[in-house]
């Protein structure tokens, strides 16, 4: 009994710093708390440790919570932006979001595992969120990607870039227009666009509401499945989803 006492008191004190303080009490009594504390630590350490599995519970609660509100007020721009790349049923009634980065290897890892969730699924809409934060290069295939865009070309485009080096370069942006009949002079142009480039500070911008912290990310309705998750995973948000 001694030792649960024990237990509560040291997540109390690890989840409240100031609770000591805030309580009133004396110095002198605030020292022999920290010494019962002390005593019980050095016969059980394994105190600390529950305390710590505690502490990053409540911290994952908290961001779930955090995360939740967040997808719940983004869902518009999420689900619904205009002008939002499309794979799968553009009139689908359940909605994937994919963040991904042209340049992310667990990105181009997943390309098979989308394409098996959009054949089983043929009420799905895939939305390409465009998230380069893997450098330089990752910026460069984004816009390449949303100008090729105004040209009807952003599926066959993506599909390119997916499927070649990671290293994307104007040379190879060049060689992948010529190849899909995308006029390369509008590309150049349309790259440098302010809608464009918009439109990827907006992808951006939303990923630090949700406290993205790489690429893929999937949303599914109200649920968030980061990195290359498989195809039973997403296949039972995607159900879970579905009215």
């Amino acid at each position: 009994m001694f030792m649960r006492f024990v237990r509560l008191a040291l997540l109390a004190a690890l989840f409240m710093p100031a609770w000591a303080h805030a309580a009133g009490f004396t110095p002198q009594q605030r020292d022999e708390i920290v010494g019962i504390l002390r005593d019980a630590l050095k016969r059980d350490p394994s105190i600390l440790r529950d305390a710590v599995i505690a502490l990053q519970a409540d911290d994952a609660r908290a961001q779930s919570q955090a995360q939740a509100g967040a997808l719940k007020a983004l869902e518009p721009q999420l689900a619904r932006a205009p002008g939002d790349p499309v794979a799968g049923n553009p009139n689908g009634r359940i909605t994937v979001v994919e963040f991904y980065d042209v340049r992310c290897p667990y990105c181009r890892r997943m390309l098979p595992t989308m394409a098996s969730l959009l054949r089983a699924n043929p009420d799905v809409r895939l939305v390409y969120k465009d998230l380069p934060v893997l450098g330089p290069a990752s910026v460069l295939g984004a816009r390449a990607l949303l100008a090729a865009q105004k040209q009807g070309a952003y599926l066959p485009f993506h599909d390119a870039i997916m499927a070649g080096p990671p290293d994307v370069t104007e040379a190879s942006l060049r060689a992948m227009a010529g190849s899909l009949g995308v006029n390369w002079d509008r590309l150049q142009a349309d790259m440098k666009s302010p809608d464009v480039l918009a439109r990827i500070e907006a992808n951006l911008a939303m990923a630090r509401k949700l406290d993205l912290q790489g690429t893929p990310v999937y949303v599914v309705g109200t649920q968030l499945l980061p990195g290359a998750v498989d195809l039973a995973e997403l296949q039972n948000a995607v159900t879970t989803a579905r009215p």
